[in-house]
């Protein structure tokens, strides 16, 4: 088994256990003071995920925390000690197969604090990589004594979206530069900025490349998000209809408002489908987001492009569903230097993007604008 540690400011170093750490208990995955925030499969100890952006809180007595998981893939994760999500977090990477990762120690708290560290501490850890690099599976958590960690938060904001919403090449600044994982930080998209902006949690259910009608350059014919929408595993095979579903009842919070950010794989390569055909699957993805979570549940629908917003618009207003708004949220809203990785949105980019969801988040939310950043 590999045992991976990080040290500040985002270092992996293999580690081994001085003679010095205190006596340590191991505590299930499935344990209920730890909050997951994402689609989850439990399984006995065992808590598995794949879809970008989940994250966990767990909190913890002493000066160590290690987490022990599986990975189909490797995966890059967010780290967060002491410290609330913020765009800056320390990074670490997963190997394939079972591994350990030291997420805390004496040397990261000497590191942080200098001799007047805290005896409780919380870390945030999250999935910054989407699922096609990898589904993990959390066993256990190694530390002195797991405490409470942080609910749910009463405000839940559900993301539905392709690459924009992954961070796909958000932290590469070359925007003739290719896809490369290490890039990828969900993190820095405009779903996590929205997050951070009204204080909520954020359940994300994007896959990159992904349509409503066709996906890019008509890649996995036939499957797009409208059907993996309803998948507990973004990765899940496509042709498997036993696959297992997302039940939205596991989930503790409703969420109190879906934004769809969808259209710009659809128009990809010059090629885009019929105004009918975008409109039936629109409508059939907005039924099965009602269904989830009620008639009354708001859906604010964003088209990426101007030539997907008459569409969008026409799909909004065949349903004759309440509570279902739409707006336009175009690449005309950026710079071409504020983005990454295949002329994806990076970070500046991504907050542009915010900037223009929050007004219509407020209205249909009830939740009033922050004099604050937006961050």
């Amino acid at each position: 088994m590999n045992v991976l540690k990080y040290l500040l400011p985002a270092l992996l170093v293999c580690s081994i256990a001085n003679a010095t750490t205190p006596k340590l208990n191991e505590f299930p995955a499935s344990d209920s003071r730890i909050t997951y925030v994402a689609r989850t499969l439990v399984e006995g100890n065992d808590v598995s995920f794949d879809w970008t952006g989940s994250y966990i809180r767990i909190a913890f007595e002493g000066s160590y925390l290690a987490v022990t998981l599986s990975d189909s893939g490797k995966d890059w994760f967010n780290v967060w000690l002491d410290s609330p999500f913020t765009k800056d977090a320390d990074r670490i990477l997963t190997a394939k197969g079972d591994t350990t990762l030291v997420l805390c120690d004496a040397d990261i708290l000497k590191a942080k604090y200098g001799k007047k560290v805290p005896k409780q501490h919380t870390v945030i850890f999250q999935k910054r990589t989407e699922a096609s690099q990898g589904r993990v599976t959390i066993h256990s958590f190694k530390a002195e004594k797991i405490l409470q960690a942080e609910p749910i938060k009463q405000r839940v904001i559900e993301f539905v979206g392709d690459s924009f919403t992954c961070g796909y090449g958000a932290e590469n600044s070359k925007p003739s530069d290719p896809f490369r994982p290490e890039d990828e930080n969900q993190n820095h998209t405009h779903a996590a900025i929205l997050g951070r902006y009204f204080d909520a949690d954020i359940l994300v259910a994007a896959h990159s490349g992904q349509g409503v009608n066709r996906n890019y350059n008509d890649g996995g014919r036939g499957y797009t998000m409208v059907d993996r929408y309803l998948r507990l595993f973004d990765a899940s095979d496509p042709k498997d209809k036993d696959a297992p579903k997302w039940a939205q009842e596991s989930f503790p919070v409703k969420p109190a408002i879906t934004v769809i950010y969808l259209g710009e794989n659809d128009f990809s390569r010059q090629r885009q489908p019929s105004k009918r055909a975008f409109t039936e699957d629109y409508i059939k993805l907005l039924k099965e987001i009602k269904a989830f979570y009620g008639e009354d549940h708001p859906i604010l629908c964003a088209a990426p492009r101007i030539e997907v917003f008459e569409y969008v618009q026409a799909a909004v207003e065949q349903a004759g569903m309440k509570n279902v708004t739409y707006t336009g949220i175009f690449r005309q809203a950026f710079l071409m230097n504020e983005t990454g990785s295949s002329h994806h949105p990076a970070y500046p980019a991504q907050r542009k993007i915010a900037h223009n969801f929050i007004p219509y988040i407020s209205t249909l939310t009830g939740w009033p604008i922050q004099e604050k950043p937006i961050l």
